[in-house]
């Protein structure tokens, strides 16, 4: 593979990072088919459906900004216990001495519990926030259709899936709109704005405007599997999950993103996220998904094995009672050998650059088969996601601005080799293959679509 230093950044290059940074967050405000000047939506009062944690979240960055919020949820119990973490989030704020008790106690009265979704009918936006399960969804859409102010907002926070087979439940899809919020959402600064086939410009505009009065950057999605983000972020899990099969230990892989910049290597996230979530969808893909690529089925057996992650004491790694450091574990790392075996790949050691390379490449690949789908509008909108969401190292400007730094040509002559040797997964983007042809970066395609 083609040479290029992903661990040291000189002083200039970090300058131009930032800077391109700076420019992709402004920037991402601008959609070119909805002028500045579209009149928003009014929203002086918002319904939010399910008081877990990423609802109560939703709802406190509303209170943020004054505006008062009716927190729904289906049972007694998940409500009491969503307005408790709501209290206690609050109150952990004024601790740490960044927020008043008076301005706690105000912000807490803007927060309004209820069971009934009925409740819901005089909120100028509804944001839903329950469980990633289309037909919960659609259920409580068909609902909030039923009781709803006509010209409400009707929003989905999904973090992947259809939004218009959500809004198809409906009279109104152009009312209906994606607002994946990153968790903990009244912390994370990122709002993917996901645009259906028929959201009105007006519903875009309104809501975009609201995640920057929340202090947040909106970035515009289409509708597309994990919208810009997530789609990005199943290619660099998978390719580390691949390269621990191949030959890596998950230790060596974060050892070298963390070299890279990162703040925690994948494996010991996925320790702290549970190595769970997300089990049973996944288990119950594996009969009818396509069987002519490979998959990463490693952290189903890990929980199979109680391997959960920090919540069992051991995942990828062990911890020790009282303690989320993670240590090496024998007997996770015999494992992974003996799968490699089971499976009939040949182990090999792996380079620092080249495990980088196998984690990145594919997100730029996928990055470029989202620009061509008009999914992103931009590459500057893929890096301040990833910058503003996923924790990609600030100094290296995002994967679409990197990508340019290494060369086009270098990225894809990599991407051709990994995919005569791995196949599938690694099937060049044509965006790609056609800028290399014609000379060109992702910074020439920055003007939007």
């Amino acid at each position: 593979m083609s040479a290029f230093d992903f661990f040291h950044v000189s002083d200039e290059e970090r300058a131009r990072a930032l800077a391109h940074a700076q420019l992709a967050a402004a920037q991402a405000a601008s959609i070119p088919d909805i002028p500045s000047s579209t009149p928003l939506r009014r929203v002086q009062r918002v319904a939010v459906i399910g008081a877990g944690t990423m609802g109560g979240g939703i709802a406190m960055s509303l209170a943020n900004i004054g505006i008062p919020v009716t927190l729904i949820d289906s049972n007694q119990q998940g409500l009491e216990r969503g307005m408790a973490r709501v209290q206690d989030n609050y109150a952990t704020t004024v601790k740490r001495a960044k927020l008043s008790p008076a301005d706690m106690a105000q912000r807490m009265a803007l927060i309004t519990g209820s069971l009934q979704i009925a409740d819901a009918i005089d909120a100028d936006m509804v944001i839903e926030a329950v469980f990633e399960d289309m037909e919960l969804k659609q259920g409580i859409f068909r609902q909030l259709d039923a009781c709803c102010k006509p010209g409400a907002i009707l929003a989905t926070n999904t973090s992947g899936l259809d939004v218009d087979a959500i809004a198809a439940v409906t009279s109104r899809p152009q009312d209906v709109v994606g607002a994946h919020f990153f968790s903990p959402a009244h912390v994370m600064k990122l709002l993917e704005v996901v645009r259906g086939a028929h959201t009105a410009p007006d519903v875009i505009a309104t809501l975009m405007n609201l995640g920057q009065r929340m202090g947040k950057i909106a970035v515009l999605a289409r509708i597309y599997p994990g919208f810009i983000g997530n789609a990005l972020f199943r290619n660099y899990t998978r390719e580390a999950h691949f390269l621990v099969e191949d030959g890596a230990l998950p230790n060596e892989v974060d050892a070298a993103l963390r070299k890279f910049g990162y703040a925690m290597g994948i494996f010991a996230v996925h320790d702290m996220a549970g190595n769970d979530v997300g089990y049973q969808t996944r288990k119950a893909q594996m009969a009818t998904r396509p069987t002519d690529r490979r998959w990463n089925d490693l952290i189903l057996k890990l929980c199979d094995l109680g391997r959960l992650g920090q919540k069992s004491g051991k995942g990828w790694y062990r911890y020790d009672a009282g303690d989320r450091t993670p240590h090496r574990d024998p007997e996770l790392e015999r494992f992974i050998v003996e799968e490699s075996a089971r499976m009939g790949i040949q182990r090999q050691p792996m380079d620092e650059a080249d495990i980088i390379k196998r984690c990145l490449y594919g997100m730029m690949n996928e990055g470029a088969k989202l620009l061509e789908q008009g999914i992103a509008l931009r590459p500057s909108d893929i890096d301040i996601t990833y910058l503003t969401g996923y924790g990609f190292p600030a100094h290296h400007g995002g994967p679409m601005f990197l990508a340019d730094r290494i060369g086009l040509a270098n990225v894809l002559a990599d991407i051709r080799q990994l995919h005569a040797q791995y196949g599938y997964w690694w099937q060049p983007a044509p965006l790609l293959e056609r800028l290399v042809r014609e000379g060109k970066c992702f910074a020439d395609l920055q003007q939007g679509r």
